[in-house]
This record gives structure tokens, sequence and C-alpha cells, in this order.
């Protein structure tokens, strides 16, 4: 598997100092327990909460997991940029052009101190995010809204906030699970070096058809 330069920012939170690292790999991982607050709530479920299953995420090509990591040992953040399932739609933008924000989660208890702005911005370090097209998909069933004290339409502006600045836009498409609920969101990055016919097979791709 090829490994990339890791990078790493350091924030500053009235909890402490975190490490925001790029690439963590699974020796990395192993070291690290998460935070006590992910896991199962009444209405919400973390989609990662075993060190297993980031490192398994970890060891597929050109993946980035992004961890936040307080006391050097202590995952209360994280993400992961990989390239979609093969059964997905954006998948067929070959040949792996298209890498999903696969997941960013934070620790309740960690929440609005800008750690999700650190991670997504370690995710986009990534050496070939100028050859692809980074997309993010939100489901409103799966947002932590209890957690967050927000209304679904309410979350889902927080996550165009979010990743407005590093440069993804909101884009239509009819994909059935994006469309079944008003609030869910789809949000793509489009690399400068993607060349024009993939950008319009992109355009086309969005509503299940070629050009």
């Amino acid at each position: 598997m090829r490994r990339y330069v890791q990078n790493e920012i350091f924030l500053s939170t009235p909890l402490g100092e975190l490490r925001i690292r790029s690439f963590c790999t699974p020796e990395d991982i192993r070291k690290l327990s998460f935070d006590r607050q992910f896991g199962t709530h009444a209405h919400y479920r973390s989609l990662y909460t075993k060190r297993e299953s980031l490192e398994n995420k970890a060891e597929q090509a050109d993946t980035s997991v992004v961890l936040a990591v307080a006391d050097a040992t202590h995952i209360v953040g994280f993400g992961v940029l990989a390239y979609p399932d093969p059964e997905e739609r954006w998948a067929a933008l070959q040949p792996n052009v298209m890498m999903e924000v696969n997941a960013i989660e934070v620790s309740r208890q960690w929440r609005a101190k800008k750690i999700a702005s650190g991670i997504v911005q370690m995710m986009m370090v990534h050496p070939l995010i100028d050859e692809k097209i980074a997309y993010f998909v939100g489901y409103s069933w799966t947002w932590d809204l209890d957690g967050n004290r927000m209304s679904a339409q309410q979350y889902r502006q927080m996550m165009a906030r979010l990743f407005e600045p590093f440069g993804f836009q909101e884009y239509t498409t009819n994909e059935p699970n994006i469309c079944l609920k008003p609030e869910n969101i789809f949000m793509a990055r489009t690399g400068s070096n993607v060349p024009q016919e993939t950008r319009q097979a992109f355009k086309w791709l969005r509503y299940g058809q070629s050009p």
C-alpha cells in the first residue's frame, strides 16, 4: 500500500490542546482509544465505534483517516476520505475519480470548538485532491440532532457552512437516498486538474445518465 506524508495541525481549545493528523496508519490508530461519548445514543449512533473499523479504512488505497487526538491517546474526532464502495453511483466515474468524505464526527463534549473544520482541512491536503472530485453526502437520519440541539434544517446549514470554505458547493441530484428527505445534502469539490470531459460526465452522473 502506498504511504503518504502525514500532515498535522495543533488546535487549542478550552478543554485542552488537540493534534489533528492526516493519513493515520493502522499502527497509529492501534495505540489510541475512542472518547466514551462515541457510541449509541437514544436517537443517534456513531458510524465508527471501534478502532478496528478505522484501521481497516486506513489500509485502503489512497484513503486518509484524519484523527483529532487529545492527551496523545484519546480520539475526540475523526474524518475519513476514501473511494466510494463499488456499488455506489459515484464509483461509476472511473478510474477512481471521486473520493467521499465517508465520515466526519466529533465527540459531543468537544463540539463547537472548530475541530470539524480542522478535520476537513487535513482531508483537503491529500496530495491527489486536485485530481479528484471530493464529495460529501449528508443524510438527515444519521445526524445527532439531539446532541447538537438543532433541527434538521439547522444541521444542514451547519454542514454547508463547514464545507464551503474548502471549495465545496451544493449540487442537485436524483440519487434516490439523497432525494428521500429535503434536508439531505450533496456537496462536491472539483479539483483544479480534473479534465473538462470528467466534469461533464459528473454532471450527467448526478442524474444517473451518461453523455
